[in-house]
């Protein structure tokens, strides 16, 4: 049999040079480049060394003190300290509120939240994908396909924005609300710039009869730092992703209200009761772990852990607030050079660039931007009927604000996405609008040679967390 220490105490570099390589071109990737993507965040050196930890080792099928295997003592210690930081980073009470830090990620939080409090085909409520939702939230294709797991198992209802203002239209939610009678309605989104009502959600899901979910997946950072709107002041439900801008492993997490239940305001007799107490937490449980996953995954958990602690530093609430600070000075460069914003700006970390009006389309300008060193995702805008060949890109701040850039920074990215801008529409002029000619066109321009030589100077000066830069290998 081969000695342990030749297969297992080995260098990456000497078992697999192959994976060793590519990894280290990531690192020069995302060091060489601006990050513009809004969901995407560069984590630390120490979320990333607990990742890479022997936790990765144990399984643990169920809860802290009731595992379906042995050896757990430490990894009990490790998912209660998770827990515990989870709270007091969002400033809960315990004694009001619980958290599951199992999921592997949002999605399956999502999805578990569903299969704990709802029958199969009951009904749900979320914000449209074209108007900022997310997939998970029961999206369906304008003609009606049913291509997430939350609409093909359940019956889901889009709440939408308004097309003239971009802002969430709540009239039509109430509206639609009372007529389809959703059990559980859902707030939050991937695309949405601005705040969100939690009290105007609450008034209607009690006014319907309705649950109320809030996946915070993007702006938990923000949350965390108050420096967004509380949701956990009216939602029964909070769902959250730990990686955007948490700045955390990709790992998911769900509160859930607990104890009795406060006095409802209004609503008549449906809505006394009195005494009774909330329900959630062991549906969720087993809604995550027998119904949705196996053992969780301990190296996330303990990577969130040490991210959590570092979200209730005063550093990070700085972060934060230079995260909004940032997307608002990009949004108002990109305004100032004449291009339409969804909403006419932001009030967190993204700004929705809306390029109809220019004729072209986010898939286009994000190939031009990749080809620079830019990264950002074509992303729907309200009207659209394609996800693949949308009317807009989105772009957030989280991920180049951990590097440490700040408003005049941010500036300065505004102008390589105008640069590039004019690159895809002189392509698209002199290629047609097909994407395929578009992309031949891109081959050797040295319009995009030039910007993508401005980028690497410009992104490679700043700082990068997570790895130092003297041990990154050249690229091939």
């Amino acid at each position: 049999m081969e000695p342990v220490n030749a297969w297992g105490n080995a260098s990456l570099e000497s078992i697999d040079p192959k994976i060793h390589n590519l990894i280290e071109n990531e690192k020069r990737r995302q060091w060489c480049g601006i990050e513009l993507i809004a969901s995407e965040n560069f984590t630390s050196s120490a979320v990333l060394e607990a990742l890479g930890s022997a936790l990765t080792n144990k399984y643990s099928q169920g809860m802290p003190g009731n595992r379906y295997h042995g050896g757990n003592q430490f990894i009990d210690e490790i998912e209660n300290l998770c827990r515990s930081r989870a709270l007091r980073a969002f400033n809960l009470d315990p004694s009001k509120w619980g958290v599951n830090v199992q999921p592997y990620s949002g999605s399956p939080a999502n999805f578990a939240v569903y299969t704990a409090v709802l029958k199969p085909h009951e009904r749900i409520m979320g914000l449209d994908l074209p108007s900022g939702g997310h997939l998970t939230h029961g999206y369906c294709t304008a003609s009606g396909k049913k291509i997430s797991a939350s609409s093909i198992y359940f019956e889901s209802l889009a709440y939408k924005v308004n097309p003239k203002t971009g802002y969430i239209d709540y009239d039509q939610l109430e509206e639609r609300a009372m007529e389809f009678r959703p059990k559980l309605i859902i707030c939050g989104g991937g695309g949405y710039p601005r705040e969100w009502d939690y009290a105007r959600f609450r008034a209607v899901a009690d006014k319907c009869g309705a649950l109320l979910l809030c996946d915070m997946a993007h702006v938990s950072g923000l949350v965390a730092a108050q420096e967004a709107a509380n949701p956990f002041e009216f939602v029964d439900i909070v769902t959250t992703t730990t990686h955007k801008s948490l700045r955390g492993p990709r790992s998911g997490m769900i509160f859930y209200r607990k104890g009795p239940k406060p006095p409802k305001k209004g609503g008549g007799a449906e809505w006394d009761w009195e005494g009774e107490i909330y329900e959630f937490e062991e549906k969720i449980k087993f809604a995550v772990f027998r119904c949705i996953q196996g053992g969780p995954h301990n190296h996330q958990i303990g990577a969130l852990a040490v991210a959590l602690k570092q979200a209730m530093s005063p550093g990070f609430k700085a972060y934060a607030k230079q995260v909004k600070a940032n997307a608002v000075a990009l949004g108002n460069y990109l305004i100032g050079k004449g291009y339409r914003l969804l909403t006419g700006g932001t009030d967190n970390h993204l700004v929705l660039w809306d390029l109809r009006p220019l004729g072209l389309t986010g898939n286009k300008l994000e190939k031009v931007c990749e080809k620079c060193n830019i990264t950002v995702n074509r992303n729907p805008v309200i009207g659209d009927s394609s996800a693949v060949s949308p009317g807009g890109v989105r772009i957030g701040s989280p991920a180049m604000t951990s590097r440490g850039l700040v408003e005049k920074e941010f500036e300065e990215i505004g102008e390589f996405l105008h640069r590039a801008v004019t690159i895809a529409l002189n392509f698209q002029n002199q290629h047609g609008k097909l994407l395929k000619d578009f992309i031949k066109g891109l081959e050797n321009n040295m319009d995009i040679q030039h910007l993508k030589v401005d980028v690497h100077i410009f992104a490679s000066s700043f700082h990068m967390p997570g790895f130092l830069l003297s041990q990154t290998k050249p690229k091939d």
